[in-house]
């Protein structure tokens, strides 16, 4: 079950909620736990057992390192945990059985080992409810593909939580923005990736390899961000303060600034749990650029077993040593816009190691995104797509920028300064908003009905 679906759009969600808040406030955890698992079952009934053993296991892991905190058979039980869980995740990621991947384990697997690691580092205390624990884990907003939720940042309120009408209206606008960036953009621009990787070598051209790149990233940022902002939205509207996920990566002047924006949660994961407990800067330099290595190549794994992904890995590796070596103060002496065009140029390049598998493919690409080989540097099929996507691209290099936020606090702006007539009123600007977030909608699902292309792109990881 996917958000931009109509079953769980007219089915699944509105009999959820109705029924979250008609029950007393005490029972809604178990009506969110109970809705979290028919939301997961409803696509890998048998997966549901593995969510509930990991559950459970890192449930009875927490207890017994609190128990034991300051002692040996604490340290013990935190490696039990952590072995348990990299168990499961590489035994089904890593093995080579080709068993089917299960959705979200990436997610929830990261989740509960910052709770079992935070409880030895008595940061929090060992959650004594186990349903509350199952909700932490199984939370279905969040589950399939983050963001990364830490125990610490949801724990009061698993417990007690309030969502005024403010809260509510904020999160449901928040989860239009998301089905629109995920509906309306990524799926219409993923077509035109589709149709030009699947372009025969003799007709992949300079500016074809591009647009098909190109393509790729904005239909992974609005495909990826969408779904973090229904998440965030559908938590909202429960009382669930979720962290960001994205900052407007692509208008990051340097690596090292684009990854404090695009999957923040994880880089923050990977920071807090990997390069700070390896010693982070604190170890000299070589060290540092170690670190930073073993991060990266950890970050590429995580995301799939081939090798095309630790290649991904290991490029941005690379440019964060550099940046820290060298580089880091040139781009503060350059203009943004130059740290702009690197930074874009390492970007997108690197989009091309993580959505194609193949390596025959990936050389073929970097060759004729360089101009060697293929058809040139344009033909008239590459004109041809440039022109049907020129309207679309636009709307999304807008949308990728915070061109929207800043029209809309501009407008905010003069409205309440006013015309010679007078100030604009509130209520005015209110239904403006609400036109806005209705027609999205009404959009968002005539495209839902009416396409065949629909994936989730962070799901397969």
């Amino acid at each position: 079950m996917v958000f931009s679906s109509i079953l769980f759009l007219f089915r699944f969600l509105p009999a959820f909620l109705i029924l979250y808040f008609v029950v007393p406030k005490r029972a809604r955890n178990l009506v969110l736990f109970l809705g979290s698992l028919v939301f997961y079952a409803w696509g890998e009934p048998v997966y549901v057992v593995l969510m509930l053993f990991s559950t459970l296991s890192d449930y009875i892991h927490g207890r017994l390192i609190a128990r034991y905190r300051g002692k040996r058979a604490a340290t013990c039980f935190l490696i039990s945990s952590v072995v348990i869980n990299l168990g499961l995740l590489g035994f089904f990621k890593y093995s080579g059985l080709n068993l089917p991947l299960p959705i979200g384990i990436s997610f929830y697997t990261f989740q509960t080992m910052s709770y079992t690691i935070d409880v030895y580092r008595g940061e929090v205390e060992a959650q004594k409810n186990i349903l509350d624990f199952g909700v932490f884990v199984a939370m279905f907003p969040q589950l399939i593909a983050g963001p990364i939720v830490k125990y610490k940042v949801v724990a009061k309120e698993l417990r007690t939580r309030h969502a005024s009408l403010e809260d509510m209206a904020e999160g449901a606008g928040r989860f239009i923005i998301g089905l629109g960036k995920k509906v309306l953009l990524a799926n219409n621009i993923g077509q035109l990736f589709v149709e030009a990787a699947g372009t025969a070598q003799e007709n992949l051209s300079l500016l074809m390899a591009w647009l098909s790149i190109l393509a790729y990233a904005f239909q992974i940022y609005f495909d990826f961000s969408g779904y973090s902002d229904m998440a965030i939205g559908l938590g909202r509207i429960m009382g669930f303060h979720f962290p960001e996920n994205f900052n407007y990566p692509y208008t990051a002047v340097s690596v090292t600034d684009f990854w404090r924006r695009w999957h923040m949660s994880l880089s923050s994961w990977f920071r807090e749990y990997v390069y700070i407990p390896l010693g982070g800067n604190r170890k000299g330099l070589k060290r540092q650029l170690l670190n930073i290595v073993i991060v990266w190549s950890l970050t590429g794994i995580w995301h799939g077993a081939g090798w095309n992904f630790l290649l991904w890995g290991m490029w941005f590796a690379v440019f964060l040593i550099l940046e820290k070596v060298i580089l880091g103060k040139t781009l503060a002496n350059l203009p943004k816009f130059a740290g702009w065009i690197y930074t874009m140029a390492v970007v997108l390049v690197s989009w091309c190691f993580f959505s194609l598998e193949k390596t025959d493919t990936i050389i073929l690409f970097l060759k004729s995104m360089f101009g060697i080989g293929g058809a040139g540097l344009a033909n008239q099929e590459a004109w041809y797509m440039l022109g049907n996507y020129a309207v679309l691209l636009v709307i999304l290099a807008i949308g990728a920028l915070p061109l929207g936020k800043k029209a809309v606090e501009w407008i905010k702006v003069r409205c309440a300064k006013g015309t010679k007539a007078g100030p604009v009123p509130a209520v005015c600007l209110g239904i403006a908003e609400k036109l806005f977030f209705v027609a999205v909608l009404l959009l968002s699902i005539a495209n839902i009905v009416d396409a065949s292309y629909n994936p989730f792109l962070y799901f397969r990881f």
